[in-house]
């Protein structure tokens, strides 16, 4: 019966799924094909064509190259401190550090042009640093802190930490040998997550970075927006497929970092029988 009823849902299920992913994905992919139709009121019939996407990379080069720079140093930042913020709340859990945790969400809730102008306030008279690109990654910073955090921190609550640093305590393990050696790799599908929405979430950012930028560091969702103020479609579209080109290796790339590797579970045992 149960076998009977699951075979009746699932084409309406596998139906409404399509239709779902096809509402995402298809207009996505008309925006990339405007990019590379050479008139796109015309249509396709007008020709395929590169030009838009040379003159995207010619006049917005930097923009790119200066996002990509923000995002890797903001990835960087947040794994500094967000994986030993999230493994010291982990350990201490208890009410300060649930508050702690709800404060680290802030900047998440409050708009980013909020946190712009208060980063404005607090930095503008900072002349050389406001004029360049560090101002915009430590908003990024803020911004996506919080996500690594979360990210980490829920993979560590759903194991058993203490248990785990207690085992490799008698051993002989030191607190290095457990952090490296136990901490790092049970939470690595946390790195991993988090840097995923770190890097997409810091390339993609627009209210705050609009705010914080200067003539002289503009990101990719700014040259986007001009881009698209060009009143020319295929400019702003090439702009979008040139975006998907950069973000989706480095999507592949984290990914595969991901997968476990078992190198990093077996040198503890090694290490700490070299300690005994």
């Amino acid at each position: 019966m149960s076998t009977r009823r699951r075979s009746i849902w699932f084409w309406p299920l596998l139906a409404f799924t399509i239709v779902v992913c096809a509402f995402l994905i298809v207009p996505v992919g008309m925006s990339m094909l405007a990019g590379v139709t050479r008139n796109y009121f015309i249509g396709i019939e007008s020709g395929v064509t590169l030009e838009w996407v040379i003159k995207v990379w010619n006049d917005y080069r930097h923009t790119i190259l200066l996002s990509i720079q923000i995002a890797l140093a903001c990835l960087l930042c947040t794994l500094l401190l967000g994986v030993p913020a999230a493994y010291a709340l982990a350990r201490a859990n208890n009410k300060v550090t649930r508050v702690i945790e709800e404060l680290l969400v802030m900047p998440v809730a409050i708009p980013g042009l909020a946190t712009a102008l208060a980063l404005i306030v607090t930095f503008g008279n900072w002349g050389g640093f406001r004029r360049s690109w560090l101002i915009i990654l430590v908003g990024h910073v803020l911004f996506t802190l919080p996500f690594m955090v979360r990210s980490v921190l829920a993979v560590l609550a759903s194991i058993d930490l203490k248990s785990l640093e207690e085992g490799a305590r008698s051993l002989g393990a030191n607190f290095t040998q457990r952090f490296f050696g136990i901490v790092l790799p049970n939470c690595r599908a946390g790195i991993v997550a988090g840097s995923l929405m770190v890097v997409t979430l810091s390339i993609g950012e627009f209210n705050m970075t609009l705010l914080l930028h200067t003539p002289l560091t503009p990101t990719l969702p700014v040259g986007l927006a001009d881009a698209y103020a060009s009143l020319r479609l295929e400019v702003g579209s090439a702009y979008t497929l040139i975006f998907f080109v950069i973000i989706i290796p480095l999507l592949i790339a984290l990914q595969w970092a991901s997968q476990p590797v078992n190198l990093a579970r077996s040198a503890l045992p090694r290490r700490v029988a070299s300690t005994s």
